[in-house]
């Protein structure tokens, strides 16, 4: 537990929420909030993190998951009202070795336009498995 206060007491993304650093909010309410990236990829490339601090998605409360990815529908919504992209790249970095920066849990959404210079989120990652997928998916089902 002191660990989880730990992060919240340094974690940036909090520092945020509790308006302690500025960013560019776009939208907030008691669940989110949603701030524009400071390293965008794309204008308007947005972050929506869960006022509820958690390292990762495994990390959230299952009934904090569907109220947050319902506000990361409404953010996209009014991306694509306002920017009017041809399209969105919208994802997690989970873990240090996906590219998570920051130990708080966050979705980015990345409007992209033909010819952005941008590729498919099937681009992010080189690794075929060297098992077949049927028993690949044995061993996820396995879990339950």
């Amino acid at each position: 537990m002191s660990l989880l206060r730990t992060n919240m007491e340094t974690c940036i993304f909090c520092k945020f929420i509790k308006k302690e650093i500025a960013t560019e909010c776009v939208y907030e309410d008691d669940v989110v909030y949603a701030f524009l990236d400071n390293i965008p990829r794309s204008p308007g490339h947005t972050l929506v993190i869960p006022k509820i601090h958690a390292e990762n998605i495994l990390d959230m409360q299952k009934e904090n998951v569907g109220p947050f990815f319902e506000r990361v529908q409404i953010v996209v919504g009014m991306i694509k009202s306002s920017l009017a992209p041809d399209g969105f790249t919208l994802g997690i970095n989970h873990g240090k070795w996906a590219g998570q920066a920051v130990d708080h849990v966050h979705f980015h959404i990345i409007p992209r336009w033909q010819g952005d210079g941008g590729s498919s989120i099937h681009s992010v990652v080189s690794n075929p498995p060297k098992e077949d997928i049927k028993t690949i998916a044995e061993r996820i089902r396995a879990v339950k």
